[in-house]
């Protein structure tokens, strides 16, 4: 049978088998450690390769990739073997096509495989486009200058990188063919917090030939995200490619549970759903491949679609009496990231859940959501929580203000709050309304922070409401307070801090500081007047300047908050005072690091500024 192109095999009607595991085979075979550069094997280790190779077409593989996953030449250089991008790509390439020369089949394909590039782009880390582009150039014109039959792009958790992949492929090569894979982790959301059915229609839109999933989870967790996949762009191809299950190390080797024969039902699986090109991912071998192709085998009246997958889920994460992530953290001494954002004045939500995904991406541990700042009319900010938190599994800390609140809305609204899941409070004052967009709108204040900070932690935590009265079961709240550790009146904010603290404050957030040595000065007069060290957890407040307008803002009109001459004369000297603003940000984080338990990143509307600096505080925080 001669072999049909690629495309039209693809468009059959028949599936398509790929090959399983290339570097769980090589680990198997080689001894080699499960770090090891794999990719370097084409030209180190060729037979063992090669072997494995031919194991997958004995096994009944229509398709075999190369081993070039990581052959890109930021990965090779963590190796030492940066230079030899061409060598190991095209020599990868000839392994596969040898394999296939030699055996009996003439139907076979080979691809070159491609991953992602292992460092992140701007604005998310040290790699710029052009410079992530050149990387992607490099090894795709090996690959296609070997002559592949296709490019296989695989495990993207950052499926924007997979789109700029497929850019500089088509700048290549506008016919070759595309199969474009995501892999998803936590509640099946991309590492940016990007759902399947967005990531389906973006891939789709690129022009790709197939698009699916692989590696991320075992076949249970892949069949639900096919399903969503094909759900949101019905008229594609797709390919399904799972691990063997959740990997586990015995005797110092990586190993994976899911056995051939559930592998056998899957691929049935993955063909009902819509899939055209099946294969493995990490952890399986030839003996998945051929259960898989034995399977695909049986005439389809015979398929049996076992609903794999289908699990009831109670969000255990999100259980009333389970602590949340903030208060894991704040147990654990874990240094914590957030970055506030404002709902908007409307109802449309989709712009403020982009920049979220784009600060979860850049490191964002949470997203603190401000209620009505500056007294202005915005929505609701118990919804944008909501939304957060449901949508993108982003967790949230919500702004409780207690202005315009009575007792009983007080009240009302914490049971509300619990019951969306919004567990972790910031509870302060809030804006005065006359000096918003209605200075004549009821300004009432029944209870004062460190008052209701008491009524949560005291009342509800424990299963009653203000008047004693029952409320079911207790609430979960983490609480914060706000801080000014810069205060000139020290011993005014360290009486008020105390009440705080006797209420039950799990947390602060501090108030901008841009002189840091204020932050040790005020720890050592709580201590002199408390007579016990300072304990209590601080995010503090860092406000990336974006002008020289917006510091004298800051430094003349608003309480609590001092420029010093030094940097309010160096942004107004800056040729670009948002870079210069930027670099201020981190010298300030520097200085303050050490005394501190957390950042509260404040953007100041410039979700890109915020976005550089949580990324500065991560790297910052890994390399310490």
């Amino acid at each position: 049978m001669s072999r049909q192109p690629f495309r039209e095999r693809l468009n059959s009607g028949k599936p398509l088998l790929a090959d399983g595991a290339m570097g769980t085979m090589l680990h198997l075979e080689s001894q080699a450690r499960a770090d090891a550069c794999f990719d370097a094997m084409n030209v180190d280790d060729p037979e063992v390769v090669l072997a494995v190779h031919k194991a997958y077409i004995q096994a009944g593989a229509d398709l075999i990739e190369t081993n070039t996953f990581g052959a890109n030449g930021l990965k090779l250089a963590n190796s030492g073997r940066g230079g030899l991008v061409e060598l190991i790509n095209r020599r990868g390439v000839e392994l596969a096509q040898l394999a296939v020369a030699e055996s009996d089949r003439d139907d076979l394909y080979v691809v070159g495989s491609v991953g992602p590039l292992g460092v992140g782009t701007y604005p998310y880390g040290r790699l710029s486009q052009a410079e992530a582009e050149a990387a992607y150039a490099e090894q795709l014109f090996a690959l296609l200058g070997a002559g592949v039959d296709a490019l296989q792009f695989e495990t993207f958790s950052e499926h924007k990188e997979l789109l700029l992949a497929i850019r500089v492929l088509r700048e290549l090569d506008a016919d070759a063919p595309i199969i474009a894979q995501a892999t998803f982790y936590h509640e099946n959301l991309s590492y940016a917090g990007y759902p399947p059915a967005r990531v389906a229609n973006d891939l789709h839109r690129s022009g790709a030939d197939v698009i699916g999933v692989n590696c991320g989870s075992g076949p249970a967790g892949i069949a639900e995200l096919l399903r969503q996949m094909r759900y949101a762009v019905p008229d594609a191809v797709f390919s399904a490619m799972p691990n063997a299950g959740f990997p586990e190390v015995v005797g110092g080797r990586i190993l994976y549970p899911a056995t051939a024969e559930y592998f056998a039902d899957c691929a049935t699986t993955f063909v009902h759903i819509g899939a055209t090109l099946i294969g493995g991912c990490c952890g399986t071998t030839p003996e998945h491949i051929a259960a898989m192709r034995a399977a695909l085998d049986q005439p389809m009246a015979e398929f049996v679609d076992l609903h794999i997958g289908e699990v009831d889920v109670e969000h255990e994460a999100h259980a009333p009496d389970a602590p949340t992530a903030l208060a894991e953290r704040l147990d654990a001494g874990q240094f914590t990231v957030t970055v506030e954002m404002a709902p908007l004045r409307s109802y449309r939500t989709d712009t403020l859940l982009q920049e979220a995904r784009r600060l979860r991406a850049a490191g964002a541990d949470l997203i603190n959501v401000a209620d009505t700042p500056a007294a202005r009319m915005k929505m609701s900010a118990w919804a944008v929580a909501h939304l957060l938190q449901s949508q993108l599994g982003i967790e949230t800390v919500l702004h409780f203000p207690t202005r315009g609140r009575n007792m009983l809305r007080v009240q009302g609204d914490l049971l509300a709050s619990h019951a969306l899941g919004l567990r972790n409070l910031f509870v302060v004052m809030g804006d005065p309304t006359r000096i918003g967009d209605f200075p004549d709108a009821s300004d009432v204040n029944d209870v004062a922070p460190s008052r209701l900070i008491g009524v949560i932690k005291q009342g509800m935590n424990r299963g009653v409401d203000m008047a004693g009265h029952s409320i079911g079961q207790p609430s979960s709240f983490t609480v914060g307070c706000a801080l000014n550790m810069g205060a000139e009146d020290i011993e005014r904010e360290i009486r008020i801090l105390r009440n705080k603290l006797a209420a039950g404050a799990d947390f602060a957030l501090g108030q901008a500081i841009f002189e840091p040595e204020r932050i040790k000065r005020f720890q050592r007069r709580y201590e002199d007047v408390a007579g016990e060290a300072f304990a209590l957890p601080v995010l503090m407040a860092v406000m990336p300047l974006h002008s020289h307008r917006q510091a004298r803002f800051l430094n003349n009109e608003v309480p609590g908050i001092s420029v010093p001459d030094g940097i309010l004369s160096r942004i107004g000297a800056a040729a670009d005072p948002q870079h210069e603003g930027m670099l201020i940000a981190h010298e300030l984080f520097d200085r303050m690091a050490g005394s501190i338990q957390g950042a509260y990143i404040i953007p100041g509307g410039d979700y890109d500024l915020a976005a550089e600096v949580v990324a500065y505080i991560k790297t910052s925080l890994v390399q310490a």
